[in-house]
């Protein structure tokens, strides 16, 4: 009889190999349980599917919530397994874990079960955090994080100008409009709902200005506020490219090393593979950098030989 050790329930759970069907099959099973829960949650909200269909909702509830509680479990178990920072201790490598994003996620998971008195509302909302539990099979908010992290310093620079526009536009609004509308711009912190919905151009249309000069400022401010957008956005989105380049970067160096004598050793070849699926890295990706690497490595040779 096959004994299941730390490391086999650790690589079942952690992001499927493409060679490895039960940590797949692991992976399907539980986004699909992922989206039940989600469309079962919005769909409660609905009081006459609700009052029809109760003992449904309720029964996948309890369902669901016993699996994750399992996966949680199991998590906690096989974390001394992780193939990372190897030097940690067990209680080490379970505590960060536990106080982990992805940790805090699969105890909200749970935290209905531990939680039945709570309000239905924050009961809900506390459900569809769910949502979040697809960061296991995701680096999307991890990348994210990390490249407001790496460009932070232009991040906060932006996010001032954010705050001095706000601050300008909402002003200048008050004093052209508070006589006009008094019930919209009687104050400047009353102003600062328009002004954050014209910078964000959202523009609702609820509160509009009326004077020449209020219209003036709405003029200027839905200006500012595509420039701030676009700056933010273009942060984002280089923090993103360099974050692609770093981890490709770091899996190159990887391969190089392995390279260094002409041949990758299964046990090279084991640390590569587990450093391409921490960086999330593809395997069609990792394949084409090793055979790239690989050739220059011969050419390299070939011309040491010729000299």
């Amino acid at each position: 009889m096959r004994v299941i050790t730390q490391r086999r329930v650790f690589e079942i759970l952690e992001k499927g190999r493409v060679d490895d069907r039960q940590s797949l099959y692991c992976d399907l099973f539980l986004s699909a349980l992922i989206i039940v829960n989600l469309i079962a949650i919005c769909l409660e909200t609905i009081d006459s599917l609700f009052a029809a269909y109760k003992t449904v909702f309720v029964l996948i509830e309890l369902v669901s919530v016993s699996i994750f509680a399992v996966e949680y479990g199991l998590r906690i178990w096989s974390r001394p397994a992780a193939p990372n920072d190897r030097r940690k201790t067990a209680k080490a490598k379970r505590l960060g874990y536990i106080f982990s994003f992805t940790g805090i996620i699969d105890l909200l998971a749970i935290l209905p079960l531990l939680l039945g008195g709570v309000d239905l509302r924050w009961l809900r909302i506390l459900r569809l955090m769910r949502l979040l539990k697809f960061s296991h099979y995701s680096s999307a908010l991890e990348d994210f994080f990390s490249a407001v992290r790496h460009e932070w310093r232009s991040f906060v620079a932006t996010l001032y100008l954010l705050i001095l526009a706000i601050f300008l536009s909402s002003s200048l609004i008050y004093v052209f409009e508070h006589i006009v509308q008094p019930e919209h711009f009687g104050s400047i912190p009353d102003a600062m709902w328009w002004t954050v919905v014209t910078l964000t151009t959202v523009g609702y249309g609820d509160v509009v200005p009326m004077t020449v000069a209020g219209k003036l400022v709405a003029t200027l401010t839905a200006l500012m506020g595509v420039c701030v957008v676009a700056l933010l956005t273009g942060i984002v989105a280089t923090g993103f490219t360099n974050q692609v380049s770093m981890r490709r970067n770091q899996l190159e160096a990887e391969i190089t090393s392995a390279l260094s004598d002409g041949v990758i050793s299964s046990a090279e070849r084991k640390k590569i593979e587990d450093l391409r699926q921490r960086l999330n890295i593809s395997e069609q990706d990792a394949l084409v950098i090793m055979s790239y690497l690989s050739r220059e490595v011969k050419v390299a040779q070939r011309g040491k030989e010729d000299s």
